[in-house]
């Protein structure tokens, strides 16, 4: 049996989008049931118990579905990350969110969760502060001093793709020459060990559902969808496991 967390907001996001979603995160050590429509969050679940992501998802779904009212049916997208993150984790909540939207005939909806993360620094303080030249530096922990990472601008565009990196002294010296940079992230504090400069930040944020909902609701208004049956997790690298 496994413990969880419900939480229900009522926070309007500034989008004109009319949708219901269902959103799966399990790619971290948490992982997050929700239900939004027309970018107010209806409710969540939160799962902080390690190793049972797996029992939690397709529970929690029908617990909160039956909670609020909302027939599966009546969605009209579901709302996954599909990594970087624990390979366990990421199959988990991609193989539910697939099953789903195959069996409900819904388009399926694919985030990167280092792109999640880059949304999430726009609540930083330093994030209007530092300009134009700002470098999100978004990375996952993959053990030892490698990170899953990409790097954005503050446009939230990927100026550096997804892969692994392994942090090395020159790596970091050569990315603050071209101008401040926030770590973010759960491999962020790895940075510190090669560089004390002041134009480095580490504000201490990850994603919540509020930026699940931007992302979202954007790739819904623009129809970009997952193909049910050939998308595939962001594992990066083929070994990384970590049990959920």
């Amino acid at each position: 049996m496994f413990f969880y967390q419900i939480t229900t907001y009522f926070c309007k996001n500034n989008v004109n989008i009319l949708a219901t979603l269902l959103h799966i995160d399990t790619a971290g050590e948490k992982a997050m049931i929700a239900f939004t429509k027309d970018g107010v969050v209806l409710a969540s679940i939160e799962n902080t118990i390690p190793n049972t992501h797996a029992s939690f998802v397709q529970a929690s779904i029908q617990e909160l579905a039956n909670l609020h009212t909302i027939p599966l049916t009546h969605i009209d997208a579901i709302v996954v990350t599909m990594g970087p993150g624990s390979y366990t984790g990421i199959r988990v909540g991609l193989a539910s969110a697939k099953g789903m939207a195959y069996a409900l005939q819904k388009p399926l909806i694919g985030l990167s969760t280092l792109a999640l993360l880059a949304h999430a620094a726009k609540s930083s303080p330093l994030f209007s502060s530092l300009g134009d030249k700002l470098q999100l530096f978004t990375m996952i922990d993959a053990k030892r001093m490698e990170v899953f990472g990409a790097i954005f601008n503050p446009a939230q565009e990927m100026t550096l793709k997804e892969q692994a990196i392994v942090l090395d002294t020159p790596f970091i010296e050569n990315l603050v020459l071209a101008g401040p940079v926030l770590c973010i992230g759960s491999g962020a504090h790895k940075v510190k060990n090669f560089t004390q400069h002041p134009s480095v930040f580490y504000p201490e944020l990850s994603y919540n559902i509020l930026d699940f909902i931007a992302l979202a609701e954007s790739k819904w208004a623009s129809k970009t969808f997952e193909d049910i049956a050939y998308s595939t997790p962001a594992y990066l690298k083929d070994f990384y496991s970590n049990k959920v």
